[in-house]
């Protein structure tokens, strides 16, 4: 001890002892390999598309192909409420490309229809406090990619107008139909 000690004190350092390959061969089944897990954040079913598009960066990252490893870590992630959505595929699922399937089905059946999606552009969107090239973005990424930008823009203007026209004429509500309406048939 007192020999290591003064070693360490003179800065020395002890040679180390050669390896013997006879002593360390080791077969396939000693050697661990130690994997990086995958860090997932929570299932967020409003943008299911987003979500998955992070799971694979992070899929890639930690070096995950198994398409069964992927499966369980998204099975992992889902709550209660939206396990229930693809039970019929937790509890059974295919014999090949069961990510795959998994990932397609959330998507479909979380996501809603393109009709329903213009339609909450069209109705149901409003400016509130954001700025208008925000809430231009918004309605892109309600919209989806499949809506051309001209109708997007148009409908971005007209719900920009009705809202300033709306401001200016604070005798006129906006029903849910946004037909503007005077006040006193409102009342009815």
């Amino acid at each position: 001890m007192d020999k290591k000690f003064q070693d360490a004190r003179s800065g020395t350092v002890p040679k180390a002892k050669p390896l013997d390959n006879s002593d360390t061969c080791m077969s396939s089944s000693d050697i661990e390999i130690f994997k990086v897990g995958a860090r997932l954040s929570p299932f967020w079913p409003e943008e299911p598309e987003l979500w998955f598009a992070q799971v694979e960066g992070q899929f890639t990252i930690s070096g995950i192909t198994s398409d069964a490893t992927k499966f369980y870590y998204i099975v992992g992630q889902l709550d209660m409420e939206f396990s229930r959505e693809v039970k019929d595929i937790i509890t059974s699922p295919p014999l090949t490309n069961k990510y795959l399937k998994l990932k397609t089905e959330l998507i479909k059946r979380l996501t809603s229809s393109k009709e329903k999606k213009i339609k909450q552009l069209l109705i149901h969107e409003e400016l509130g406090d954001r700025k208008p090239s925000q809430f231009l973005r918004h309605l892109k990424s309600l919209a989806g990619a499949n809506v051309p930008d001209d109708f997007l823009r148009t409908i971005w203007i007209w719900l920009i107008v009705s809202t300033s026209w709306l401001l200016r004429h604070p005798r006129w509500r906006l029903p849910t139909n946004h037909s503007p309406v005077p006040i006193q048939l409102l009342k009815c």
